[in-house]
């Protein structure tokens, strides 16, 4: 069997392509042929250690498929389920075990590609909205990275809530992107000196509620100087690397600030949340609140420059990895 392995940590050039052993059950596992693979922040997390995964292992942690053999002590799927998961490790490969307790079951119009493109990024924004943060009818919201994976998402679940969207991009072409999904403003990063300030102007030269902040270290500084007093910071990711130590005094010198530091494990450690939030997801995908881009779909062979990808901020929307096999029936649609 084809799988992406780590044996050091490390830049994009760490993941080889490797011949492994077949997986096999244990004990309330089930083994899933892999339709298609999501790739996530969190992937290069692993690769780079900054997230510590035992060596070697294979990445990914998003995917769906058809789960081929179970183990002993399986009650929750069979042979022929199709069904998708997320964090779990080891999704960059032909097959694929995973604890069944962890597996979504997809209905019927929910397709493998749609399942491994939604279901991490799309869960992550739910609960941000839900949970972290409760959006209100009437919020303004600034967003980073607004047409990434989860800030596309986000854009739309937000606008689906009643809430009014600041968004930041790079790029002119991402800032289209992101008013496509909704944001009211965007702003491009590079076009002013002052981002806290251009986020007060856009909102009436008041603070906000909260800010959803992947980005990280290049934003966070800005993030805080654009709320309101008792507003909310939701830093749920590092894309451009993780934020300094700094003094909490600092929050009450902001105004009373709360700052949180979310991971959607903790949001879906129950199994029956872990369905409720899968649910209320693919009805949102649906009901066209959510409309799911995949951009790019890489083979297993091109899981490196998926990732050189997806961390240049070359891409918009969700990127994929798919078994060779599947390349003619989810055709690469050019280099991102």
């Amino acid at each position: 069997m084809r799988a992406i392995q780590v044996y050091e940590v490390g830049g994009p050039e760490v993941l080889q392509e490797v011949d492994v052993d077949q997986p096999q059950p244990g004990p309330g596992q089930a083994v899933v042929e892999v339709a298609a693979s999501g790739v996530n922040f969190l992937d290069v997390y692993h690769r780079e250690g900054r997230y510590t995964l035992p060596l070697p292992f294979t990445p990914g942690t998003e995917g769906a498929g058809t789960v081929v053999q179970v183990g002993p002590d399986v009650a929750d799927v069979a042979v022929g389920d199709r069904v998708g998961w997320v964090e779990i490790p080891g999704t960059y490969a032909e097959r694929a075990v995973v604890d069944s307790t962890r597996l979504v079951p997809l209905p019927d119009d929910i397709g493998f590609e749609t399942a491994a493109a939604v279901l991490l990024q799309g869960m992550t924004a739910h609960y941000l909205v839900k949970d972290a943060y409760p959006v209100q009818s009437g919020d303004t919201v600034l967003v980073h990275a607004a047409a990434g994976g989860v800030g596309l998402l986000l854009t739309q679940l937000i606008t689906h809530l009643g809430g009014r969207v600041i968004g930041t991009t790079s790029t002119t072409a991402k800032a289209e992107l992101a008013k496509r999904a909704g944001a009211a403003e965007v702003i491009l990063y590079s076009a002013v000196d002052d981002l806290a300030a251009e986020v007060r102007r856009l909102n009436g030269g008041q603070g906000l509620p909260v800010v959803f902040d992947g980005v990280g270290a290049h934003t966070f500084d800005a993030s805080l100087a654009s709320l309101r007093t008792r507003g909310h910071l939701v830093l749920f990711g590092a894309a451009s690397g993780a934020v300094p130590p700094f003094d909490p005094i600092r929050l009450a010198h902001g105004g009373s600030l709360t700052l949180i530091r979310p991971s959607l494990g903790d949001f879906i450690a129950d199994r029956s949340e872990l369905l409720q939030r899968a649910t209320d997801v693919f009805e949102w995908v649906r009901s066209k609140a959510l409309e799911v881009t995949v951009t790019a779909r890489y083979p297993l062979a091109e899981a490196a420059r998926a990732h050189s990808d997806l961390e240049a901020r070359r891409t918009t929307g969700k990127l994929l990895v798919v078994p060779d096999a599947a390349v003619a029936e989810l055709p690469l649609q050019g280099k991102a």
